[in-house]
Order: C-alpha cells, then structure tokens, then sequence
C-alpha cells in the first residue's frame, strides 16, 4: 500500500472568462475550464492544460493525487475535488480544484481492493461479493492512501467483513458507519438446497434409529412380563 505524493507540472491561469461559449472554445484549444477554491478566499476561475492534468492524475492515486499547481507564480497545494463530464460524449468538461493544508485533514474516496483467494470459499463452489468498492475517510494530504487492501484469504462459508474489521493505515479514519458489509461470502442456491436437504436426511435418520429403540425396548418389557 503506498501513499500519494505531491505532484507538480499543472499551471493555472486565472482570469477566465465566465460562460457556455468562452468554456466551449477553451475545451476546443486544449484548455480545461475550472474552479479553484478553499484555503479562505474566494473561489477563483481558472482554466489549466488538460493534457498535463491527465497525466499528472494518471497514477495509482486518481483523483486523489495531491498537486502543486502553479497560479500566477504562486504554488498552490491542491486536489481535484470534482470532474465533471459531458453526460452524452462523456469528455471532461470542468474541474473543481481545492485548496489543502498538510496539517488539516480531508474528506476523500478511497478504493478498496481485494487481495488473496478465499480457498475456503472457491473450492466448496461458494462465490465473493463485494458490497463496497470506496471506503469516504478523513485523513491528511499527505497520508491520503492510494488503496485500501482487504485480505479475503481467510474467509469460510459461512463469512463477511465489516467496514470496523478493515485495517486501515495509520492517520486514516473511517467516516462510515463500522457494521457496513465491505464483503461477504455467498453460497448459490442449488448449493444450499443440497446442504440442507443433507442436513434434513440425516435428522430423519436420526429420528427413526430412536423410534426403532423405543419399539424394541417396549418389546422387550412385555416378553418379561410374560
């Protein structure tokens, strides 16, 4: 598990113009019209390169990748807070930058990942299921995780993990209620019936051998009366 570390390259320029037309003609040229707000001042239009934003986002962290960003000559620590997309072509149309303090903690989503094979679960025709993929926590920028790994090697047929059974790294706190299933074991239904068709034959069998017994001993008691 590592841990994001602050990546530069991104400059934004400020003073944009508002508006549909003036967003539509940045996108065109390459631009990517934005929001840069936080740390106690007033939000600030922007607009950065989309290129050198993708590929300072293309590592392991995603969006939770912590940027300095250079804003009129001024460093500025940021994340992207939001990426909105056109809903039809599904391209990148504006960002939300915010500003963050290494000492003041954040609210981010972090992927959960599993790791290991539930052998236990796999050989006996089971299956996993995995109730939740983010895990919201408050954490510092500079702690902010990449992923969250979930050990399934364990697990039995009968199973599941809950968000306060997580091992979380140090300086990451959950902001989810702790008995949320993260993942949990399922047993397909062809494979229950015949469990508990087992289970029900060898009650009855049970329930005759003591019938027999009683009738044998009932047998026996009058034989010595006679």
């Amino acid at each position: 598990m590592s841990v994001v570390t602050a990546t530069s390259g991104v400059t934004a320029i400020t003073g944009r113009e508002l508006g549909t037309r003036p967003s539509r003609r940045l996108r065109s040229e390459g631009q990517l019209p934005g929001v840069l707000y936080g740390g106690g001042a007033e939000p600030l239009p922007v607009h950065v390169d989309y290129v050198s934003l993708r590929d300072a986002l293309s590592g392991p962290a995603g969006l939770n990748t912590v940027l300095t960003i250079d804003v009129d000559g001024e460093q500025e620590t940021v994340i992207v807070r939001e990426i909105q997309r056109d809903p039809i072509k599904r391209m990148v149309t504006h960002a939300d930058f915010m500003r963050v303090d290494e000492r003041t903690k954040v609210k981010v989503e972090v992927p959960v990942i599993l790791i290991g094979r539930a052998s236990e679960v796999i050989d006996n025709g089971g299956m996993i299921e995995q109730k939740r993929h983010t895990l919201l926590v408050k954490v510092a920028p500079k702690d902010i995780p990449d992923r969250i790994e979930v050990d399934i090697s364990g697990m039995d047929m009968d199973h599941r993990l809950a968000v306060s059974q997580l091992v979380l790294p140090d300086g990451v706190t959950s902001l989810i209620p702790g008995n949320l299933t993260v993942v949990a074991t399922v047993v397909p239904r062809g494979l229950k019936s015949a469990e508990e068709e087992a289970e029900l034959e060898e009650g009855e069998e049970g329930f005759e051998g003591e019938e027999g017994e009683e009738g044998e001993g009932e047998a026996s008691a009058e034989d010595s009366g006679d």
